[in-house]
């Protein structure tokens, strides 16, 4: 339907305990994500994707998130469009993260 997967928080949270090889990124603003970030995310806002795309493998399981989920379909739905086919975005967010009661992390120091 859009050409990206959705993903679930639970699918999330096993494929993390599993080590599972992806690689996540958070789309926020440095503002939003001084309230806490999941764990092993790399933050890089969704304005400055279109400079990075580069910087992404097609070969890579990528998951994007966001605090509902909205910005992050965007950012997949620009990487889709790039060619790439393992992208997923991360249902309800951070939000829905949270509300499950799964742990948020301090952002690094350079946020």
């Amino acid at each position: 339907m859009f050409g990206f997967h959705e993903l679930d928080v639970d699918t999330l949270k096993q494929w993390l305990e599993k080590s599972e090889p992806l690689r996540l990124v958070d789309v926020r603003t440095p503002a939003e994500m001084s309230r806490g970030v999941i764990s092993g995310a790399e933050l890089l806002p969704l304005h400055l994707l279109p400079l990075k795309v580069s910087e992404f493998s097609p070969e890579q399981r990528i998951v994007f998130y966001c605090q509902s989920g909205a910005r992050s379909a965007q950012a997949c739905a620009f990487l889709t469009q790039h060619g790439f086919e393992s992208v997923y975005n991360l249902r309800g967010g951070v939000s829905a993260w949270a509300r499950m009661g799964y742990p948020l992390s301090p952002p690094p120091s350079d946020v």
